[in-house]
Parts: C-alpha cells; structure tokens; sequence
C-alpha cells in the first residue's frame, strides 16, 4: 500500500499556484490510516515519550493516535484564543503572512521528552515556532514527525538540530 495515493492534490488552493496536499482521502481509509500509525512507530527513536504535541488542525488527528499507542499525553498547540488556560505564544512566518500559536504553560513539565507532530512540513516556519514553544516549556524534542514534507520548500533546515522523519516525500 502506497500511502502517497490517498493523498489527493489540489491545484490552486488556497491560492493560485498552490497545490495542495488534502490528506482526507487517507483519513478515510482505516488500513491506510493504520499503516501510517505503524510507519510512525517504526520511526521513533528509543526512549519514552511523555508527550505528543499537535499542531492546530490536522496535526491532531495522528498525534492523538500516536500519545495513545505511546501511552503519552496529547498536547494542542493552538491558534491564539483557543486555549482556556496561561499560554505562552510564538509568533511565526508562514507561506502566506504571518501568524500566531500557543501552548498552555503548564503543559509540559521540566525535562519531558516531547514527539512533535503536524500534517505536513511545507517552510517550516509552524513547527519551528512549535519546537520554540516546547523549549519555552521546558521540554526536550526528541522527534518532530510528518505525514507529508514537501522537500522543494527545504522547511527541514528550520528544524536542523532535530531528528526529523516524514512518511511522504514530495520533491
């Protein structure tokens, strides 16, 4: 199973130009699903993860079904606004502007180590604000996974001094 064939393109979106990667196909697909969930296993260097971090939206549907396979807490990282509780926040550049997110304070504690996870890596600039707000919070990033990376946009060299893993590649 190919899992780059559940990934459907989509031209012009969200603006001319843009092509792109809408991951519902794959979400609709429990074996396609549970074959990413196994690849991501696979990936992961030894040691426990305390906890998964997702990024806002659809970094939550594999980092919940990752905390729960890795017996860890699942932390949202959100748009400003979202979170109830004291957040500490990054602002970022992103493809189209700029933008804002946020973690609770209290989310991780000294010295836990932290999975990172998002939908897809395109400039890097989301999970390198990411990764930013996790050491704020004291946490040790010991991998920040993908589904999609899109290479020809290089967002990995934002991310340099982490262990990176991506289950599809587009060049």
């Amino acid at each position: 199973m190919e899992l780059k064939s559940y990934v459907r393109e989509i031209p012009d979106f969200p603006k001319k130009g843009v092509s792109y990667k809408d991951i519902t196909p794959l979400l609709l697909d429990h074996e396609a699903m549970n074959l990413a969930v196994k690849l991501f296993m696979n990936n992961l260097p030894h040691g426990k993860i305390d906890k998964v971090v997702g990024i806002e939206s659809r970094g939550f549907f594999f980092a919940t079904l990752l905390a729960d396979k890795l017996n860890a807490g699942f932390i949202p990282v959100r748009k400003p606004g979202k979170l109830p509780y004291k957040t500490h926040s990054e602002n970022y550049e992103l493809e189209y502007g700029r933008d804002t997110l946020e973690i609770h304070e209290d989310a991780i504690k000294m010295g836990e180590r932290i999975l990172l996870h998002d939908d897809v890596l395109a400039t890097g600039g989301t999970a390198a604000a990411t990764s930013r707000l996790i050491e704020k919070c004291g946490g040790e990033i010991v991998q920040c996974n993908f589904l999609v990376e899109l290479e020809f946009l290089n967002g990995i060299s934002k991310l340099d001094k982490f262990e990176v893993s991506s289950l599809i590649k587009y060049s």
